[in-house]
């Protein structure tokens, strides 16, 4: 009977779940997020939002990691008994120890994982609390030491002893393993033996069946020995079968029975290929395999189709099974993106220069709001969980140190703007009771400008200091405001002599006074005191537009004399060549004009983007106009010398 092939996944690659692609508990570690106030100088420190990887973070710290799972662990049940969440630290300690005391200690690793997790969460919440207390009376961060737990010791010896158990076990088992591999051995000896033993049919079978027995009850061998131990084995069985001539009844009797057994293992494999479980069921079918193994041959016209049928199971749930772990890993290497788009976003705020504390504060805000999308994130690979996690909390608390020390300084800054601030006090108190009006209205205003240039004072002084300033710029200008509320009849007089003096600029002959007569009316108007506020305006341009008339008028007349001059000028030339020497002058003039215009109107552009636009730009339009009238008397001119010319 040909041995069969039961080769449709090696069996040491049927025997658990890949390391890369699995996340347990225990492996996870997550952040803590800055934990910061709105006082100005708190220490910031990391919130509780990644409590468990910081946890796990901090065990594995103290010393408690076990390193990777067994076989024998990953097979165990997870744990899902036990409530942990609202245990003490003293509970936590106690239940570590009862489980010790009352379980298997291949069993306990889950809950050994989650026990540790749940201490160091309460352990590291007290101790930032610690902390948080230290700072905040006064204590430097750098000399902050955490009272001693003396529940975190027991927790750590009792670990010890889990530990010290778990290794002797596990020691144990490999050396069962080891012992195991020489008892099946030996029984495959006896195996080739058999076929040349020369006892009775009846008692060589019974002899086979025993062997088989002690096959079967002989426990797990070492993982590499297991393909070729049992290779060796059935090609053994196989050779028994068909060269010892045992009674053809037993032999169909015994066929029969392999027949179901294995009629038996195809359900079992189908009907794992419907387990919505399907790390579960792939664990399943690793225990089906071995049973085929362990199952002698069937007839051989059944032979191939029974192993067809179980391969094919087979491969439906080894398919899912690596389907499940493909999406894993996918989403794992997509959320590993993500976090390190996180990284860089607060690695780059780590990055910019000294902010105000306006900014700082807007920042914080974000990193938190990052921070709660970090937990949003699954778990990246578990080759880059640990690192990726390390690098956005160094990422964090290079943040809030960078924050920290510029409140440090800013706390230096603001004792400084203080003292400049009580200064400016004293000084707005010495002129409150001054009456040199103009002069002090002048000083008090410097003092306020002075006082909006000088940075903020802490909030518990902010208010105090403030107060006393205004409260000495407040006297001066009620006396002030007293004293020119007795001058309305004043300005009320000085109305009425503008407005004379309005109508009188208007009626005047400017011809015949000139410049001079202009400067006496601006003389006058500027001798005539304040008028009533609500009128300044409104009488002050008019006021301009009449000296702004007057100019013109008197710039008219001087353009007719000029011109006038000119002709005389140009009828008193001899011969061409002094006219076309003025004309040619007059034309260069024009050309150098008309350059200037158009440099003037392209800078126009550029002045639109500073910041007192308006100003500059009013001021080059004057300067385009005035210069259009000076060329357009030039082309008059020019005119006038073609006109002689022509004549």
């Amino acid at each position: 009977m040909a041995t069969e092939n039961i080769n449709l996944v090696a069996p040491e690659e049927l025997v658990g779940t890949p390391a890369e692609d699995t996340q347990t508990t225990s492996n996870t570690v997550s952040n803590q997020t800055p934990n910061f106030d709105n006082n100005e100088f708190s220490t910031p420190t990391m919130s509780e939002q990644f409590a468990d990887e910081e946890a796990a973070l901090a065990a594995d710290e103290a010393g408690l990691n076990l390193g990777d799972e067994t076989a024998e662990e990953q097979e165990a049940a997870p744990h899902t008994g036990d409530d942990i969440s609202g245990l003490s630290e003293a509970e936590l300690v106690a239940l570590f120890a009862a489980k010790i005391e009352s379980e298997p200690v291949q069993t306990l690793r889950p809950v050994v994982e989650a026990i540790k997790i749940a201490f160091y969460k309460q352990r590291r919440a007290k101790v930032d609390a610690e902390r948080k207390a230290f700072i905040e009376a006064g204590g430097d961060e750098n000399e902050f030491t955490p009272t001693s737990n003396e529940e975190e010791q027991r927790l750590k010896e009792l670990f010890a002893i889990y530990r010290e158990q778990r290794d002797k076990h596990i020691a144990l088992m490999e050396h069962a393993k080891e012992e195991n591999l020489k008892i099946k051995l030996q029984i495959i000896d006896e195996l080739k033996e058999l076929v040349n033993s020369d006892e009775t049919m009846n008692t060589t079978f019974t002899r086979f069946r025993e062997l088989q027995t002690r096959w079967k009850e002989t426990g797990l061998v070492p993982q590499q020995n297991v393909k070729d131990l049992w290779e060796t084995y059935n090609l053994h069985v196989e050779n028994f079968y068909n060269f010892i001539k045992i009674n053809k009844e037993l032999r169909d009797l015994d066929l029969k029975k392999n027949y179901e057994a294995k009629i038996s293992l195809c359900e079992q494999a189908e009907a794992l290929t419907f387990d919505s479980q399907i790390v579960e069921s792939f664990r399943k079918l690793q225990k089906l395999h071995d049973e085929w193994r362990e199952t002698g041959p069937v007839a051989i016209e059944f032979k191939e189709a029974l192993w067809e049928r179980f391969k094919e199971a087979s491969s439906r749930i080894n398919k899912r099974h690596q389907e499940y772990f493909e999406g894993i890993k996918a989403e794992q290497t997509k959320n590993l993106a993500l976090k390190s788009e996180l990284c860089e976003k607060v690695e780059a705020m780590t990055e910019q220069p000294t902010l105000s504390r306006k900014e700082w504060n807007k920042l914080s805000d974000e990193l938190l709001e990052i921070q709660k999308v970090w937990k949003t994130i699954g778990y990246a690979p578990k080759k880059d969980n640990n690192r990726i996690y390390e690098r956005f909390r160094a990422a964090c608390d290079k943040f809030f140190e960078l924050k920290r020390e510029f409140y440090a300084g800013v706390k230096g800054e603001m004792e400084h703007n203080l003292a400049l601030k009580q200064e400016l006090c004293e000084q707005a108190e010495a002129l409150a009771t001054s009456e040199d009006w103009k002069h002090t209205t002048d000083e008090l205003i410097a003092l306020q400008a002075k006082w909006k240039q000088v940075g903020p004072v802490a909030r518990r002084h902010s208010d105090v200091v403030w107060k006393r300033f205004r409260a000495a710029c407040d006297k001066f200008f009620e006396r002030k405001a007293a004293h020119f509320s007795t001058i309305d009849s004043t300005h009320e007089e000085n109305l009425k002599l503008k407005q004379a003096l309005l109508a009188e600029m208007k009626a005047a002959d400017i011809k015949a006074g000139g410049f001079e007569a202009i400067k006496e009316f601006q003389r006058r108007w500027s001798q005539i005191g304040f008028v009533p506020i609500k009128h300044k305006d409104a009488l002050q341009k008019e006021y301009k537009a009449q000296v702004d008339a007057m100019f013109s008028v008197l710039r008219s007349t001087e353009r007719d004399r000029s011109m006038n001059r000119f002709k005389e000028r140009v009828a008193s030339m001899k011969g061409g060549n002094q006219l076309r020497s003025e004309r040619e002058k007059l034309f260069n003039k024009v050309r150098q004009m008309e350059q200037d215009i158009a440099l003037l109107e392209n800078n126009i552009g550029f002045f639109s983007k500073s910041k007192n636009a308006e100003a500059l730009i009013a001021d080059v339009r004057e300067k385009i106009e005035r210069a259009k009238r000076d060329m357009a008397q030039l082309i008059e001119k020019i005119q006038l010398i073609d006109a002689e010319s022509n004549n």
